[in-house]
């Protein structure tokens, strides 16, 4: 912090005349007895009188009238520093933090507050801080440290308006013989409590997904080594269980994995020019089986022109998959798939997929793209769910900088649509290069 003397303090620098003015209160003893030696010179006849006189009056009046040295030539130690206040140093040193902060002083009352702080919190000087934040525990840390205790960090949560959590750090600031304070810094670790509490949920969710198909098999192995082991049946209808619960676990670390990938690129934008269309009208042609099997129709609406996206192909077809295949499984009831196109030269390029089954709850909808989250924890064992597919999409549409929205009214289905922005239409087919076996190279 920079020091709270005045700011004519210093050995160097000033006006000219000031700097005159010390280099002769410097040299006032050397001057009085170049004025002695003078003076006896003359009473020894080695100056003439008259010249002497001058040289002495001159002298004289420079040792009278020169004034006396300022404040700041003397040693550090006797400074008469000003009273500390933030206009100075501490006001400088609260505004240069990345942090809010507050200075307070030995009383809990607010003396400044930085911009930060300022637009974080309603506190503003001249208030006592424990008005705002009601914590004890902060009360009686702020206490501590005020009474000289060592800087303390103190963690708390406001539920109000929404869920925060907040560190606190007091600390005392000695203002080197003026007033003393003490410094609140306030750190936001709401996005940390709830990566924390993500990854926490996430352990639990895949152990808990993990250990019951295990468990399955395990039981099923003891008893094949036991009371099944002679009962071909039995040994028959035991095996097509494992082989299931054995494939359950496979699908989960599959999309475990999957996820893990894309959230280690997820910064990295794909740029390769995709066909929306081609895309739709692969996975349709390959659902079909599904669909017929579940009794559902696939319906699509698509440009005739390609709809050009960047992105990368793997990944969107990835997407899509999920969608289309989530709204035959779960709108089974309705009978029918809609997937549409919508692109114009002005608009950005979306796809949606809509389902008439029995539709999503409206509580349910802003955690669906969670992790493990289940409408229907049983229809979605069902039909083989991991509960990593929307995480999944989600994820992916971030990486292409895309938006997924979710329409749904209980008893006439849901809509998913995903928009892309950045994306443009394009009217043109896209030229297609081949090599010498007639097979496609690349898109441009």
């Amino acid at each position: 912090m920079a020091d709270a003397r005045s700011p004519d303090s210093g050995d160097d620098g000033g006006p000219p005349a000031r700097r005159l003015a010390r280099r002769l209160a410097e040299l006032r003893w050397v001057l009085f007895g170049l004025a002695l030696l003078l003076v006896l010179f003359s009473l020894s006849g080695l100056l003439v009188p008259g010249g002497a006189f001058l040289a002495f009056a001159a002298i004289a009046a420079i040792i009278l009238f020169a004034p006396r040295a300022p404040d700041s030539a003397r040693p550090a130690a006797m400074e008469i520093q000003k009273p500390v206040w933030p206009e100075t140093g501490v006001k400088l040193f609260a505004e240069a933090l990345p942090d809010p902060c507050f200075v307070l002083d030995r009383r809990g009352v607010v003396r400044y507050v930085n911009r930060r702080a300022a637009a974080a919190f309603p506190i503003r000087p001249g208030e006592p801080f424990a008005v705002r934040l009601r914590v004890p525990e902060l009360v009686a840390a702020f206490e501590r440290v005020a009474k000289g205790g060592a800087p303390e960090r103190i963690e708390f949560a406001e539920r109000v308006p929404t869920e925060r959590w907040f560190a606190a750090w007091f600390a005392g600031l000695d203002a080197r013989g003026g007033e003393d304070f003490v410094i609140l810094l306030l750190d936001d670790l709401s996005e940390q409590k709830r990566i924390d509490r993500v990854r926490v949920d996430f352990v639990a969710n895949a152990s808990h997904e993990l250990r019951t198909p295990l468990a399955s098999l395990a039981g099923f192995i003891e008893t094949l080594q036991g009371p099944a082991r002679d009962d071909a049946t039995a040994r028959s209808r035991f095996l097509s269980i494992m082989h299931d619960q054995a494939m359950r676990m496979s699908r989960l670390i599959d999309d475990l994995l999957s996820l893990s990938r894309i959230e280690l690129k997820v910064h990295v934008k794909p740029s390769d020019p995709i066909d929306l269309v081609s895309v739709i009208q692969h996975l349709t042609d390959a659902l079909e089986p599904l669909a017929r099997e579940l009794g559902v129709a696939i319906e699509s609406a698509l440009p005739v022109a390609p709809v050009i996206v960047p992105g990368d192909r793997d990944e969107l077809i990835q997407v899509f998959e999920n969608l289309i295949e989530n709204a035959i499984k779960y709108g089974q009831s309705g009978k029918r798939v809609v997937v549409t196109i919508e692109a114009t030269e002005t608009d950005a390029p979306a796809v949606s997929v809509r389902d008439f089954g029995p539709g999503i709850s409206e509580e349910h909808l802003p955690r669906l793209t969670e992790r493990f989250y289940r409408v229907d924890v049983e229809a979605s064992r069902q039909h083989r769910g991991t509960g990593l597919g929307l995480a999944i999409v989600k994820h992916i549409l971030a990486r292409h900088s895309a938006r997924l929205a979710v329409e749904s009214t209980p008893g006439e289905g849901a809509r998913f649509t995903v928009t892309f922005p950045q994306a443009r239409f394009d009217a043109t087919p896209p030229a297609v290069e081949k090599s010498e076996e007639n097979q496609p190279l690349r898109v441009s």
